[in-house]
């Protein structure tokens, strides 16, 4: 993970990691008794400005920076600056926030919601779909296939929480070189994309330059939010809905799925990959790691 940017505005965080797994007692199909690590979900109520606003059901390995990704995702905070801190509290699972001027008009901007396909908590609040057409990705941004297949080594190569305790989702940020620089787990892939920007938010890191990846399906919502983050490339080692495809066409992002190996499929923004096709005959790229 990037070295944070001391210079640059924060504001007061908590450090609210909580475990991320939890024992349990299994038997197997013979009778026979053993423990089992499973991954643990918890419920995170978030106050801005003491006004309950949605429950995340979530992982908790990242909760300040889910909560700043949420806010910003939905737009209801426009700058990182406009948020005067983040503190969690899981005695209560609850988050605080507090604002600088309020949310203007909060009543009426999170009255309608729209129920997606994500899962746990996966509604979106009314709007997004119509910013989508004031989103301009880089028309210039370019990816190189051997970035790709770097990109899905070092997924397989990460140490995670998945391959420990199963049933989470993963999402990680990546330069256009392939250098891993987040990677984040949840119960859920809307709180895993939602956490990363909000780290990108902190650090004040642009997505021009920049390959998203996610564990699950490429649905609106996942699209949406890539896009809103500047990010002109997804991939997933899943696949993608008709909403999903829809959305990216409309925006201009390159969509890659199912990820795997040397495979994939390019359904949307063909014009953005760098095919090369020499590669097929050469061992896959070695994974890059962002430095601790």
């Amino acid at each position: 993970m990037n070295c944070p940017d001391l210079s640059r505005y924060r504001p007061l965080l908590s450090d609210a990691r909580a475990h991320l797994t939890h024992e349990v007692e299994a038997l197997d199909e013979r009778g026979r008794r053993s423990t089992i690590s499973i991954p643990a979900e918890r419920p995170l109520t978030v106050y801005v400005d003491k006004r309950e606003l949605v429950t995340l059901m979530t992982l908790g390995g990242a909760p300040e920076a889910l909560t700043l990704g949420y806010l910003r995702n939905q737009r209801l905070v426009r700058a990182i600056e406009d948020v005067v801190s983040v503190q969690v509290d899981w005695s209560v699972d609850a988050v605080a926030v507090v604002t600088r001027n309020g949310i203007l008009d909060v009543e009426e901007r999170t009255a309608k919601k729209v129920v997606t396909t994500g899962c746990g908590q996966g509604s979106v609040f009314g709007g997004l779909m119509d910013e989508v057409d004031q989103i301009a990705l880089p028309p210039d941004a370019r990816l190189p296939q051997s970035v790709v297949y770097r990109i899905v080594e070092t997924i397989r190569t990460q140490q995670s929480i998945y391959k420990q305790a199963g049933s989470v989702h993963g999402c990680a940020l990546f330069s256009n070189t392939g250098e891993l620089l987040y990677f984040v787990e949840d119960v859920g892939r809307h709180n895993a994309v939602d956490a990363i920007a909000g780290l990108m938010w902190l650090e004040g890191m642009r997505g021009e330059d920049k390959v998203f990846y996610t564990t699950g399906r490429l649905t609106s919502e996942m699209v949406i939010k890539g896009a809103q983050m500047g990010i002109p490339f997804l991939l997933s080692r899943s696949g993608t809905t008709q909403m999903g495809h829809m959305v990216a066409e409309k925006v201009g992002m390159s969509l890659l799925a199912r990820c795997t190996g040397r495979h994939f499929l390019l359904l949307a923004g063909q014009e953005r990959l760098v095919f090369e096709p020499e590669l097929l005959e050469q061992p896959l790229p070695r994974p890059v790691h962002a430095p601790s």
